[in-house]
């Protein structure tokens, strides 16, 4: 069977767990000699993020703002580090469809609103070999 590569465009962002955001942030822009072209919190995720440019690359950096929160929960379990690797798509209706019917599980059964003005979607790690994926779509007005 001859898969058609082309429905992951390309690496969207690789996604961070940080305890403390400024801290990080300062690590972070001291390393990639760049700053952080915008914080946004997703309330919804009890997260806030801080993103990075880097040549045609994206980091985001996930600071919890709630002991509720998937990081403050991951940050407890595993400690800081990397959390996902995000894929822009072009359709995220479409992948998911696509990878439901492959028999891939996810966590959202529906996109939702993510930051940096995307549609997001993950795909449980039990499906992916223990690495948490997100689908991004960009968001067009």
């Amino acid at each position: 069977m001859q898969l058609d590569h082309s429905s992951f465009k390309h690496i969207e962002h690789i996604g961070i767990a940080v305890k403390d955001g400024e801290k990080s942030k300062h690590l972070f822009s001291l390393l990639f000699n760049a700053t952080s072209y915008k914080s946004e919190a997703v309330t919804s995720e009890h997260v806030l993020t801080h993103f990075y440019q880097i040549g045609p690359n994206k980091i985001e950096l996930l600071e919890p703002t709630s002991e509720e929160s998937a990081i403050s929960k991951f940050i407890e379990k595993k400690g800081e580090g990397i959390h996902h690797i995000a894929f822009a798509v072009d359709n995220i209706e479409e992948e998911m469809k696509r990878l439901k019917n492959a028999g891939i599980q996810f966590i959202n059964e529906i996109p939702k609103k993510g930051a940096d003005n995307k549609l997001i979607a993950f795909l449980h790690p039990k499906s992916c070999n223990g690495v948490l994926i997100e689908l991004c779509q960009e968001i067009v007005e």
